[in-house]
């Protein structure tokens, strides 16, 4: 299913949400001028598991990175790239979507945190379970499982229009968000399972634990999480 659009208003403006959005797709308009160098600076900027589990088999056929600094790079920067127009704009449509609500909960600052700590918990994740892969693996879909995480916790009885592909132009339906998020983190969970039995690669290429760990990171986290207090000082200037 593809969500159209939820019933939560937000009562702030979604300055990080936008922000983010805007940097993926300057990343991608930048990968898009690499041209051929783009799969080089993959195996640089991507998560690759065996790389961190692996690391001296790894680096004779990737090449070492060079610094610790290197080394963890790609937890930041793989979450902002993307393979493909598609990727990216189903990536920033459900970040646009949950996103704002979330960030009007967390507020700016540990929104924007919150985000970062997603990816990354994301990335662990696949990396742990995906131990012997040598496939780069980017997409800022682990950090976006993350706020759907966070969604489902603070925003269970939302309502959610969806719709289900190929029938794009409709009928549409309505569903609590607790459904609707509930049934795609189960969709994860066992494709996730699946890919484990068949290996990655038979499985169609996707981060399915990566989308696993963020939801749950987001879920938990927000557990514990308060409500962020609104200013109760006079909106005037003072001179």
């Amino acid at each position: 299913m593809i969500p159209l659009r939820d019933s939560t208003r937000s009562q702030t403006y979604p300055l990080v949400t936008k922000a983010v959005i805007f940097l993926n797709v300057v990343a991608f308009l930048w990968e898009l001028s690499l041209g051929r160098e783009l799969p080089r600076a993959f195996l640089q900027l991507a998560i690759i598991p065996a790389r961190y589990t692996h690391p001296e088999a790894a680096a004779e056929i990737f090449g070492s990175f060079g610094s610790p600094l290197a080394a963890l790079l790609p937890f930041a920067s793989s979450m902002f790239l993307h393979g493909g127009w598609l990727h990216l704009i189903g990536n920033m449509w459900i970040l646009w979507i949950f996103g704002d609500n979330v960030e009007d909960r967390l507020g700016h600052a540990r929104y924007l945190l919150f985000y970062l700590a997603g990816g990354l918990a994301a990335s662990l994740v696949h990396i742990f379970s995906n131990q012997a892969s040598g496939v780069p693996t980017i997409g800022a879909s682990g950090a976006i499982a993350a706020v759907m995480g966070a969604y489902f916790r603070f925003f269970p009885h939302a309502r959610v229009e969806a719709v289900i592909p190929p029938f794009f132009f409709g009928p549409t339906f309505v569903l609590p968000a607790v459904v609707f998020l509930g049934w795609w983190f189960l969709l994860q969970f066992f494709n996730g399972a699946m890919s484990l039995s068949v290996g990655q690669r038979g499985f169609g290429g996707v981060a399915w634990w990566a989308h696993v760990g963020g939801f749950a990171f987001g879920l938990v986290i927000c557990l514990f999480a308060q409500r962020r207090q609104p200013s109760t000082r006079p909106r005037f200037i003072e001179i």
